[in-house]
This record gives structure tokens, sequence and C-alpha cells, in this order.
């Protein structure tokens, strides 16, 4: 199929994805048939129909969408600037590292929640990063190694607060880290769409940079560009992104590692190209996910768990595909 036909379809596909699950649900009274009478003929039990959908499922499919497409613009990126395709904010500790920011907020409330997630979700980034430098380089395997002790010190430091914490804030704290959005509404929703479109729009910027810096810092250099400079920015918009994501949604494991794969699979590459169709891309996968986690069973099932059981076994693709070794 011709790639520009192929680019339209990933643009427009969230469309009817999104239409679509404003069907899905459990509700009884709300069946498929009540909805479409009530959107395109305005009849039926309208209240309890309009508040099924305004009030519960539009506020959870936006969150839903904003929510996968950051962690994949964010990993799409992470892996330009660090020129390595095993990488993104979660493996990187962002993850646990704004999992403690947040629960600390939410059981102590000393700082608003998604601030706090931004703040120890960029220091665990930071610290994963900086562990790993050695002689101006990031090597793959040291880079992994960093993150997965970062990712392991976050992650004791969470066990502690859930040990010490309040024991009726402790269900909400450990049920949200298994990531979920069945407490999607609409005030989520505003908290998390001005830093998560920020950080998108930083990136959406940069991604012709990232052509760039994927090269390597020598190369940027020869055109002009501040690799070092460029890096902070990219980082920082990315961390703010997927931190944001994770404090209204809790830990979606692996996403942002799988989902900019299957976009370069798709479309090739170029970063002018993927980093936007990602957040579309990432959205709309997402939005399918959740669609299937509510209604496969009689109870809820946490997305987080979805995502994690796809993500691990492409990881370990990924990782015998590209054969890494000590010798990277």
């Amino acid at each position: 199929m011709n790639k520009r036909i192929i680019t339209i379809l990933l643009y427009t596909l969230p469309i009817p994805v999104v239409l679509a699950s404003l069907f899905i649900g459990p509700s009884q009274k709300a069946t498929p048939q009540a909805i479409f009478n009530f959107i395109f003929n305005n009849i039926g039990n309208s209240d309890l129909v309009k508040s099924v959908i305004l009030d519960v499922r539009l506020p959870r499919i936006l969150l839903t969408f904003l929510v996968g497409g950051s962690p994949a613009i964010s990993g799409c990126s992470i892996q330009a600037i660090f020129r390595n395709p095993l990488t993104d904010s979660y493996i990187l500790g962002l993850a646990s590292g704004a999992a403690f920011g947040a629960a600390l907020a939410l059981a102590y409330a000393f700082l608003p929640v998604q601030l706090s997630a931004f703040i120890f979700g960029l220091l665990a980034v930071g610290l994963s990063y900086f562990m790993a430098r050695k002689n101006k380089n990031v090597s793959i395997v040291s880079l992994i190694l960093s993150g997965i002790i970062v990712s392991g010190i976050f992650t004791a430091l969470l066990t502690m607060v859930q040990f010490f914490c309040d024991p009726f804030k402790l269900q909400s704290i450990v049920h949200w880290t298994m990531g979920n959005l069945h407490n999607a509404n609409w005030e989520k929703l505003q908290s998390s769409i001005i830093p998560i479109s920020v950080g998108v729009i930083v990136l959406f910027i940069y991604r012709w940079r990232l052509n760039v810096l994927a090269l390597g810092d020598d190369e940027a250099r020869t055109v002009g560009i501040n690799p070092d400079k460029d890096k902070l920015i990219i980082l920082i918009a990315a961390t703010l992104a997927s931190s944001s994501a994770v404090a209204v949604a809790g830990i979606i494991g692996l996403y942002g590692l799988i989902v900019p794969h299957m976009v370069r699979m798709i479309i090739g590459p170029d970063n002018r190209q993927s980093i936007p169709l990602n957040f579309f891309f990432g959205g709309m996968f997402l939005l399918i996910i959740d669609d299937f986690s509510r209604t496969l069973s009689g109870f809820e099932i946490p997305i987080g768990v979805f995502t994690m059981l796809i993500g691990a076994p492409f990881f370990i693709y990924l990782m015998k595909k590209t054969n890494i070794g000590w010798n990277r």
C-alpha cells in the first residue's frame, strides 16, 4: 500500500475508534441502540444516556487517548536522542520515579500530584542518564542497567511509602500503581491536558532535530546544533508528558517502548513523520486496549496488566533481534 495512504489512515483511524468507544461499556441501560438513538435521533432516556456519555465515557475516552499518546511520543523521542531502540522513558526509571512522587503526594499531600510526579520522574531519568554517561558517551548496556538500578531504588521508596502511609490511602495507591482509568473524569482530564500538551508540542517542534541528533553529537554540531542543549529540552518535554500521564493513570508498563517500534515498522524511521503519528497511533491503540479491559469480564481489569503482557514479549523480541552484547 502507498505510504501516503497509510499515513492518512493512521491520522484518520482514531476518529472511528473514538466514536466506537462511546458505544462500549457495561451499562445495561445505556445500550448501543440507546446511545445511537440519543446521538442521531435525540430520543429515548436522554438524561441517563446523556450522563453516561458526557460524564462517564467521553472524559475517559479523551483521557485514555492523551495517556496513550504521551508515552508513545516520549518513547520515540528518547530512542532518537539516545540512539537506542530499546529505551523509553519507563525503562530509564521515569515510571518508578513518577510513581514514587505521585504516591508521596497522594499519601501526604505536600505537593500537587502531577508536580510531584514530574519532579521525581525527571530526577529518575536524569540519574539514569548521568550514571550511564562515561567519557561523553552513553552505551546501550550501561543505560539499560542504570535504568534498572534507578527503577529499583524508586520502587523500594514507593514500597516504603505504602508501608508507612495511612491504610485508607494505601488501597488507592496500590490500585493506582496497576495502571487504570476507571476513575477518569473531567477534572483529571483538565489537570493533565495542559502539561501533556506542552510536552507534546515541544517534541513536535523539535521533531526534525531528532533526525540530526540520531546521527550523533559530532554530526549535530557540524550543522550548528547544540546537542546537549537540545537533548535536555527534549528530555524535559518527554518527562513532562509521560509523568503527567503517570500521575492520572498510574503505570502503563512498556507502552512507550512498543508503540514507537510499531509506528517505525509501518512508516519508517523519519522522526518528522513518526513523532506526530506516534501520538495519534498511541492514543488509538491504548483506547482499543482500554475497550477490551472493561468488556472482557464482569469486572474491569487494570489496563497496565494488558500493556505489560503485550510489552514484555515484544521487548524480549527486540533484544533478540538487535543482538545486544557487552561489546556495545
